[in-house]
């Protein structure tokens, strides 16, 4: 199914929620969780839209949207109008149905032949990370790392194992920040 505005949306949020993070704000936990329901609910919705029980979904995702909307906005006024402003035209711009962001593909991908009795991680990095550098990691903490892509890995190993190196890999994500 192609991106919903309600996507486009979340994904504004979540921008700016960084962005106000960066900037020393703290975000109260109730709007983390709204913005976090809202995506779970948005992807139950995406399953199947014609099903009229999903349907019905649509209006807890307005809900959620439009409190993380509010408390994030109040946020950005104190940072200044301007800021704010900058933020309203792109959600302007969103309701009109242009698109700002780029969406990832999101499709399930059943991971098909996972050696029995092992558990499994997926992870997926913002830019493409060198085998050699995990490796090491691998060998080391003795799990299996596959490349799905270049930005993601599939880890199969015993739960404490794939933890340890899990451990080890979660620098990676920092330096994919900078």
């Amino acid at each position: 199914m192609n991106d919903l505005p309600m996507e486009q949306e979340w994904m504004l949020l979540v921008d700016l929620l960084t962005d106000l993070k960066k900037r020393g704000f703290e975000i109260p936990a109730d709007v983390v969780e709204n913005i976090r329901m809202a995506k779970t609910t948005i992807n139950f919705y995406k399953v199947d839209p014609t099903d009229p029980e999903r349907n019905r979904e649509i209006k807890r995702i307005n809900e959620f949207m439009s409190s993380v909307q509010v408390a994030l906005m109040d946020l950005a006024e104190k940072q200044g109008s301007e800021y704010r402003d900058q933020w309203v035209e792109k959600l302007k711009k969103i309701s009109r149905g242009e698109k700002l962001y780029k969406l990832p593909d999101e499709r399930s991908k059943c991971v098909v032949g996972a050696p029995a009795g092992f558990s499994m991680v997926r992870i997926t990095f913002k830019k493409p990370v060198s085998e050699d550098r995990l490796q090491e990691i691998e060998e080391y903490h003795n799990v299996i790392m596959e490349f799905e892509s270049d930005e993601v890995v599939i880890i199969y190993g015993d739960e404490g194992n794939i933890k340890a190196s899990m451990k080890e890999i979660a620098p990676f994500f920092n330096e994919q920040i900078n």
